[in-house]
């Protein structure tokens, strides 16, 4: 895929506009994902990190790495993220420099499509994961409307959901929660 697919990190007021917490609601995405007591959570493609201080929020106790392989959007998160548990990272698009086996729950919003070996990328997650933690991968559907990007870069969500059994994920799930997104859930 070409680099013009990437997400502008010019344009990054666009992803803290609050609209997109409308779109993509915490509170729905949180209720489905049935954590229990979760103490790692890992972002890729956090963006400004709008997502990961959300959570950061519901895990006082907890960390939250917001990954990113953008160095504009990790220095951004590092100067304007004063959050005390969440930790901006520079990260590669299939590699975060972080030890396996840590995070209760690893999620990206809107960032598979953009994605040039999504094979790497979930064998990478599934590196991070505990042994029973969660993966979940929050993206456009591949469907017609105003907003998001064009409609031949979208993946659907059955070649989402094909990627990760075949990345060794089970109990790979839909849950039908946001408007405009798909979310797709797996197990370690």
């Amino acid at each position: 895929m070409a680099d013009s697919i990437k997400f502008n990190p010019q344009k990054l007021a666009k992803l803290n506009d609050p609209r997109r917490l409308e779109m993509i609601n915490p509170d729905l995405i949180w209720e489905a994902l049935e954590l229990t007591a979760p103490q790692v959570l890992i972002d890729i493609g956090a963006g400004t990190g709008i997502f990961a201080r959300n959570f950061a929020a519901r895990i006082p106790a907890g960390t939250v790495y917001a990954c990113d392989s953008s160095p504009v959007m990790a220095d951004w998160m590092r100067e304007n993220l004063a959050v005390a548990n969440l930790v901006s990272l520079l990260s590669g698009e299939s590699s975060v420099p972080l030890e396996g086996e840590i995070a209760d729950l690893v999620y990206m919003i809107t960032v598979h499509h953009e994605l040039e070996e999504p094979e790497s990328l979930l064998a990478e997650i599934r590196r991070l994961l505990k042994p029973g933690g969660k993966v979940a991968l929050i993206d456009w559907r591949k469907e017609a409307m105003p907003d998001g990007p064009p409609l031949e870069i979208r993946v659907a969500e059955e070649a989402v959901m094909e990627q990760l059994c075949n990345a060794g994920f089970r109990n790979v799930r839909r849950c039908d929660i946001l408007p405009r997104h798909f979310l797709i859930v797996g197990e370690k």
